[in-house]
C-alpha cells in the first residue's frame, strides 16, 4: 500500500505530495533567483544609481518609447525569467493587436485568473501596457474586457555601458544637416557639441548649481557621467579621468572620427552645465576614453 499522509482536506497520496513538492522547489528557485539578482546590483553598486566600483560599469536594462522614458532594475528582465510570461509576452507580441485574457489564457493553456496575474506583472515591469475595450459584439452583461497589447518599450542591457544609440544620432543629424560640400566631420562634431550643450544644460536645470569651482565642476561632471556609463575616476583635486568607451568598438575602427566626435560632446556638456572652471581634454590611453576632464589654466 502506498505511502499517504492525512492532509486538511482529506487523504493525499504519493504523487499529490510530488506535484506539491516540484511547486514547492521552483518557487524556492525564484526567490533564489531575486537573491541573486539583488546581490549582483549590490556587488556592482547598482542601487540608486551608485557605482561604488570605478572599474563596474553597468548600463541599466534601458526601457524606452513607451511615452516615459527611463531606466529601470535588472529586475524588468527578472520578470521574464519566468518561462509562463515569457510565453504569454510572446504571444501578446506575435498578435500585433490587443489580446484578453482569455486568448491568453488559452495560448498557453492556463487558467484565465492565472494568465491575468502574469500579465499585470508585465504591465507593472512596463514591458505591457493594458486598457479595457470595449467588445466588437453586442455587449455582455459584466465588466468591460481588459486587453493587453506591447508597451513599445526597447530593452537592452550591456556591460560596460555602450552608448552606439548616441553616436548614431548624431551622425544621422549631421548627414541631415550638413550644407553641400561641408567638410562631415566638421558638422558631426557641431552637432555634437549642440548634443552636450543640451544635455548639461537640463542638468544644470535640474541640479542648479550655482557657481562651480575646479573641484565642485569636476565632482558634478563625474556625476553625471557615471551615470552616462564613462566610469569617471577621480586623479587628484583637478583632474578626472574616464576610464570606460561607451562607443567601443567602433572607437577602434574610427578613432579620428568617433574621439573627435567624443570631445566635441563632451566639451558642450560642460558648457552647458556652466562649468567653465574645467576642460575636456584628449587622453588617448588604450582601453579607456580618449577624453579626460581637467581644470582649466589660468
Amino acid at each position: 500500500m502506498p505511502f499517504v499522509r492525512y492532509a486538511r482536506n482529506g487523504w493525499l497520496g504519493t504523487r499529490g505530495w510530488a506535484v506539491r513538492g516540484h511547486l514547492q522547489w521552483r518557487i524556492f528557485c525564484q526567490y533564489l533567483l531575486v537573491i541573486l539578482i539583488l546581490s549582483f546590483k549590490g556587488r556592482a553598486g547598482l542601487t540608486n544609481h551608485g557605482l561604488s566600483e570605478p572599474s563596474v560599469g553597468v548600463n541599466w536594462v534601458r526601457v524606452t518609447g513607451s511615452g516615459d522614458p527611463r531606466d529601470t532594475s535588472l529586475a524588468t528582465l527578472a520578470v521574464l525569467t519566468e518561462e509562463m510570461r515569457w510565453r504569454l509576452y510572446s504571444f501578446v507580441r506575435a498578435a500585433h493587436r490587443p489580446v484578453s485574457r482569455e486568448e491568453a489564457a488559452a495560448s498557453t493553456g492556463i487558467s484565465r485568473k492565472l494568465a491575468a496575474f502574469h500579465l499585470d506583472k508585465l504591465v507593472g515591469a512596463g514591458l505591457l501596457r493594458a486598457r479595457y475595450d470595449a467588445p466588437l459584439g453586442p455587449r455582455r452583461v459584466g465588466r468591460t474586457p481588459k486587453t493587453y497589447e506591447p508597451s513599445g518599450a526597447d530593452i537592452a542591457i550591456t556591460i560596460p555601458t555602450r552608448r552606439h544609440d548616441l553616436l548614431a544620432g548624431i551622425l544621422v543629424d549631421a548627414i541631415r544637416s550638413g550644407a553641400h560640400g561641408e567638410d562631415p566631420l566638421a558638422v558631426a562634431k557641431r552637432v555634437a557639441r549642440t548634443r552636450g550643450v543640451e544635455h548639461g544644460a537640463s542638468h544644470r536645470e535640474r541640479l542648479r548649481p550655482g557657481r562651480l569651482g575646479p573641484e565642485r565642476a569636476l565632482t558634478v561632471a563625474g556625476e553625471i557621467l557615471d551615470a552616462d556609463g564613462y566610469e569617471p575616476q577621480r586623479r587628484g583635486p583637478t583632474q578626472l579621468r574616464l576610464r570606460n568607451c561607451p562607443f567601443y568598438p567602433l572607437n577602434l575602427r574610427a578613432p579620428d572620427v568617433v574621439c573627435a566626435i567624443n570631445h566635441a560632446y563632451l566639451s558642450g556638456l560642460l558648457e552647458g552645465l556652466g562649468a567653465t572652471s574645467i576642460q575636456a581634454v584628449s587622453d588617448p590611453e588604450p582601453s579607456t576614453c580618449c577624453v579626460m576632464l581637467t581644470s582649466t589654466p589660468h
